[in-house]
């Protein structure tokens, strides 16, 4: 009698080949253009190619996706991208969502990611931006990201800086580095400034308890707006106030979109970590 293996159901049989052929990034491979006319994608390179090659099946294995609004992304030229961020998978997932849009994705990050074996490798030579917190190189990064939008890139900046500490994970309080590059590129409409969100990544990783979590299968979000219209801040002066407004503006909206695609209404104002702490100290 032939032997029958039971079925488990946390046995997941892969096709890998079938998966690359449905997701891969280049054509000749049999990757499609998710139906739309084909247009030419931006030259990323040898290490964009690599990066491609291991993020579209990686994220796809990691949970199913959703990608919405990649048709409001240009075509060519340079666009501002401003996003939420609730998990260290969020730039896997959007990289792939950009690049599904035939551009090269670049994001400003905490620069200790250039240290690490092969990772490191990757970000330098595919463009990406470091971040050097707490320092006077930060500026630098503003100036890179300054340069790639000139240049004609898409550039992707999580004004949170960090991992939001809202406890529903809507966006906190933000910095104003987003308003500088906004404020120097997209208030006069020469430069698109677009908001990204992310739904979803927050529940494959626990980053408190460093634990994968795989199944029941997750479904990751990513989702780009409409170019947002800056023009009520022409001509304004370049000051603190005008950066903090802009900063609220652009996160408002990014706030909005996610509120959408979570299906539930957004608070009035953004989590505070500062006013949080100070609360507790007086609760105490």
């Amino acid at each position: 009698m032939k032997h029958v293996r039971p079925k488990s159901r946390f046995c997941v049989r892969l096709d890998l080949t079938a998966l690359l052929r449905e997701d891969s990034p280049h054509p000749a491979l049999g990757g499609a253009v998710d139906g739309r006319q084909r247009v030419a994608r931006e030259k990323g390179g040898f290490w964009v190619g690599v990066a491609a090659a291991i993020f579209y099946p990686g994220t796809r294995l990691l949970a199913r996706r959703s990608f919405d609004g990649r048709d409001n992304l240009p075509r060519e030229g340079g666009v501002l991208l401003v996003g939420n961020h609730i998990s260290h998978l969020d730039p896997p997932f959007a990289a792939v969502f950009v690049h599904k849009a035939r551009r090269v994705p670049r994001f400003l990050a905490k620069d200790s990611l250039w240290k690490i074996p092969v990772l490191g490798r990757i970000l330098r030579n595919t463009g990406q931006i470091p971040v050097s917190r707490g320092s006077a190189d930060a500026r630098n990064s503003l100036e890179a990201a300054d340069k790639a939008l000139i240049d004609g890139k898409v550039v992707t900046i999580y004004p949170e800086g960090t991992l939001t500490k809202d406890p529903d994970l809507w966006p906190m309080v933000s910095r104003t580095g987003v308003a500088r590059l906004a404020v120097e590129h997209c208030v006069n409409g020469s430069i698109p400034v677009l908001p990204l969100v992310h739904w979803g990544t927050h529940q494959l990783w626990d980053h408190e308890r460093k634990r994968l979590s795989l199944f029941p299968r997750k479904t990751v979000v990513v989702r780009v707006g409409e170019p947002l219209d800056l023009s009520k801040f022409r001509g304004r002066a370049l000051d603190n106030e005008l950066l903090r407004e802009v900063t609220d503006h652009l996160m408002g909206e990014v706030r909005d979109l996610l509120a959408e695609v979570r299906e539930e209404q957004a608070p009035t104002e953004f989590y505070s970590p500062r006013k949080a702490r100070k609360d507790k100290q007086e609760g105490e």
